[in-house]
């Protein structure tokens, strides 16, 4: 079963990012982009997701020698999008309560990157009171948490109350799974992966939400696989990679490698999907660098991977 698991998610995840490479420039950002951002979610925040995916695929070493390439050629492509940090310096500079420029630098610091004015800002400005009193839904305090933590800067005065943090989300309610819906989906999913750092801290999940979770994670899976919703089936499964005893399904992994394309695409759900190359990136990226990490994480973990961190939080 173990042996079915990891070559079914380094078949899907190696070709999911092999995806995202051959087609990485339909992500470039437009030639008059500056720090404003007029639709950050346009182009700059699926950037950093895919310098996350990357940065995955490094941290773990779990791939082979072409993913390893692979995921190192599009890490720099996103450093140099990035103005090799010039430009969340600039932004963080003009809009210092934006949390966007610590989230997105703290992917590329995984792997050793480092642009010293941004770092001494962010120390700085993660330390004012009216940053930390932005007011956020309780998954994305956990996001800004997690990449303070990642770059360094969650110590001393300036570290958080994991815990705290944790009983303020939805699953930290341990609530009536049966009502959870779409939105709650996804705010389920990103509260594992901060509280974890996706999968490098597998304690950082208590003993009480580690049980809640895999005791209902297979239902949430079978429940939104049923109604073909792929892009949130694939991130339940990277939370299935992120407890201390993984789960890892084969029957799981088998599905989601059918229903990707040959080229690598993954599709977001059951819904057509155009034929058309640009909206096919920008329908279907988020997909694919979530079933990149994905089965990065799956392989890591079924071959005994998985623990990057100290398990103290």
């Amino acid at each position: 079963m173990t042996a079915s698991v990891t070559q079914t998610a380094h078949q899907v995840s190696s070709k999911a990012l092999a995806w995202l490479h051959t087609h990485h420039q339909r992500g470039a950002l437009p030639d008059d982009t500056t720090a404003d951002l007029g639709d950050p979610n346009s182009v700059y925040k699926p950037l950093g997701e895919t310098a996350l995916a990357s940065t995955l695929v490094l941290r773990e070493a779990a791939a082979g020698t072409t993913e390893l390439r692979v995921a190192r050629e599009l890490i720099d492509y996103c450093w140099r999008q990035f103005g090799e940090g010039d430009m969340l310096y600039e932004r963080l500079l003009r809009y210092p309560m934006m949390t966007d420029p610590l989230e997105t630098y703290a992917h590329f610091t995984r792997v050793g990157y480092r642009h010293e004015p941004l770092q001494r800002l962010l120390a700085h400005t993660t330390g004012l009171r009216t940053v930390r009193g932005v007011e956020q839904v309780p998954n994305r305090k956990l996001a800004v948490a997690n990449a303070a933590r990642i770059v360094g800067l969650d110590t001393g005065s300036h570290a958080h109350d994991w815990d705290e943090l944790a009983r303020a989300t939805w699953l930290g309610g341990t609530p009536e799974p049966w009502l959870i819906d779409w939105m709650t989906g996804y705010s389920l999913t990103h509260a594992v992966f901060h509280l974890t750092d996706w999968g490098a801290r597998p304690t950082g999940l208590s003993h009480e939400l580690t049980e809640y979770v895999s005791t209902w994670l297979p239902v949430w899976i079978d429940i939104w696989s049923e109604i073909e919703q792929w892009d949130l089936v694939a991130e339940l499964m990277i939370v299935g990679c992120c407890l201390e005893r993984p789960y890892c399904d084969a029957a799981d992994w088998e599905l989601l490698a059918r229903v990707q394309h040959a080229d690598g695409l993954l599709p977001r759900d059951g819904d057509p999907v155009s034929d058309d190359p640009d909206e096919r990136f920008e329908q279907h990226q988020h997909t694919a660098v979530v079933a990149a990490v994905a089965g990065t994480l799956a392989v890591s973990r079924t071959l005994g991977g998985g623990q990057h961190a100290p398990a103290d939080r």
